[in-house]
């Protein structure tokens, strides 16, 4: 699983411009779910971004994680994040896991992160979408977890 995760003042996304979900402080999450993700994955990444303490405290370090800095989280199933760009100059998506097993997945994440004490508003899988954020920072983060050993179900 991979997030491309960016602290934001406020950020929105539209589906055949109407606007879906819409946040205000807190963190738009990209997220791809790559074959061999998992329940463990989900559960590691959404622990791992719930608790990341990038948000400034009094003394303007980046000491705060989303719950104690009273943020939200929007989430954008993003599966490109798995694509590789390493030969030729077109992308090949093999990493990227089935839709059925991502979609599955990406709602999984979505709970485990409102289940971490985020309120989460979400994009629409598999829609085209616009997305609108501004970068408060700019802070932006790409965090990769690998399916755990043993093989993880899809």
């Amino acid at each position: 699983m991979i997030a491309c995760v960016q602290r934001v003042s406020e950020a929105w996304v539209r589906v055949g411009g109407k606007e879906i979900a819409r946040i205000g402080k807190g963190m738009l999450i990209l997220l791809g779910v790559q074959k061999g993700d998992g329940e463990a994955e989900a559960r590691w990444m959404a622990s791992k971004i719930a608790g990341l303490r990038v948000f400034e405290d009094a003394e303007g370090k980046m000491n705060l994680d989303m719950t104690r800095a009273g943020g939200e989280a929007l989430v954008v199933s993003q599966f490109t994040l798995a694509g590789d760009c390493s030969r030729g100059r077109r992308p090949g998506f093999e990493r990227a896991a089935p839709p059925d097993a991502a979609e599955r997945l990406y709602g999984r994440f979505c709970e485990m992160l409102q289940g971490e004490g985020v309120r989460v508003g979400t994009g629409r899988f598999a829609a085209k979408m616009q997305v609108g954020l501004i970068n408060d920072g700019p802070v932006t983060f790409v965090i990769e977890r690998r399916p755990e050993a043993g093989g993880a179900a899809t």
